[in-house]
């Protein structure tokens, strides 16, 4: 029985590799779509939250290009985080 199991599991890590392999040399927009899939059946949406989140974004991109509000380089935003914790 044990023979049986460690047979399987060595099996199963076979294919596990070869799975790896073939993704390797997926192009980069299939890979995406991969892991989006993935992420999806490990995580379900919620459709609410995504919305929301459609139209926040929508929001700010109208924001930028219509110059409504002025971006801040982020290595300037960390820099005044640290500076703001270490006083």
């Amino acid at each position: 029985m044990v023979y049986i199991l460690d047979l399987e599991f060595k099996m199963l890590a076979l294919k596990q590799e070869q799975l790896f392999e073939e993704i390797d040399i997926l192009p980069i927009d299939l890979k995406t779509k991969i892991v989006d899939k993935i992420l999806a059946s490990i995580t379900p949406s919620n459709t609410t939250i995504d919305s929301l989140w459609i139209q926040e974004v929508n929001q700010r991109k109208n924001e930028i290009e219509n110059n409504q509000v002025s971006l801040i380089d982020g290595d300037e935003v960390f820099k005044k985080i640290s500076q703001r914790l270490n006083t």
